[in-house]
C-alpha cells in the first residue's frame, strides 16, 4: 500500500478516476471514502500542495469531479458528493504528511498488533525510509507505513495556533473579519 488515501477497492477505483481531475485543478487528493447509508456519500478531501484550500476551491472540485463521475459512472446507486478540506486535525494519508507535520501530536492505528497494541498516540518525528517515526512514552518508535490502518493529527492548542499563524502569514486570513478579543480576568488573578 502506498498511501491511506483510499482503503477499499471501490475507493481506489474512485481515486483513479478523480485524482487526475483534482490535480489538473492544482490540488492534491488527501482522502476518498464511499460511505453507505440510506443514500451513499462520496467524501472527497482535497488540499493545495502548500495547504489552504478554500470554499470556492471545494466548489470547483465538486463541479469538475461531478462531471467526470457522470461520464465514468462508477457508482451504481444514488449518492451525495461531499468535497471538503482535510481540516486542522487532518488525516495523514501519505508518507510525506508525516514529515510535513513533524512535531505535532498524532493518533496512529495499525492493522496488526505491534508489541500488544494497535493504537499509538505521540509526537510525530518524521520518517525514515518507509517508517513513520513517533515519540511515545516508551521512546521513539518506527512503524512501517504499510502497517498503518489510520492516522490523524490531534487537535491541540499548538496545532491550531500554528495553522492559523501560517494562514495569516500567507494572507488567507483577513483579521478585519474578526471582532477584537478581550481578555477577562477573574478575581483570583492579578491584573
Amino acid at each position: 500500500m502506498s498511501d491511506l488515501i483510499a482503503k477499499t477497492s471501490m475507493d481506489r477505483r474512485l481515486a483513479e478516476i478523480i485524482t487526475p481531475v483534482i490535480e489538473d485543478l492544482g490540488f492534491e487528493l488527501v482522502r476518498v471514502r464511499l460511505m453507505g447509508g440510506n443514500t451513499a456519500t462520496l467524501q472527497i478531501m482535497a488540499d493545495k500542495p502548500d495547504g489552504g484550500i478554500e470554499v470556492d476551491d471545494c466548489a470547483a472540485i465538486s463541479t469538475a469531479v461531478s462531471a467526470t463521475l457522470d461520464v465514468e459512472d462508477p457508482i451504481e446507486d444514488a449518492y451525495t458528493l461531499e468535497v471538503s478540506s482535510p481540516g486542522i486535525d487532518r488525516p495523514l494519508t501519505r508518507l510525506k504528511d508525516f514529515d510535513a507535520w513533524q512535531g505535532y501530536v498524532a493518533k496512529i492505528e495499525t492493522t496488526e498488533l505491534i508489541d500488544g497494541r494497535k493504537r499509538f498516540k505521540g509526537t510525530l518525528a518524521g520518517t525514515e525510509g518507509n517508517e513513520v517515526l513517533i515519540e511515545i512514552e516508551e521512546g521513539t518508535i518506527g512503524l512501517q507505513f504499510d502497517w498503518l490502518a489510520d492516522a490523524k493529527l490531534v487537535l491541540t492548542d499548538e496545532l491550531i495556533r500554528d495553522v492559523l499563524k501560517a494562514r495569516k502569514d500567507a494572507g488567507t486570513i483577513d483579521e478585519t473579519q474578526f471582532d477584537e478579543v478581550e481578555t477577562v480576568m477573574d478575581g483570583d488573578e492579578e491584573t
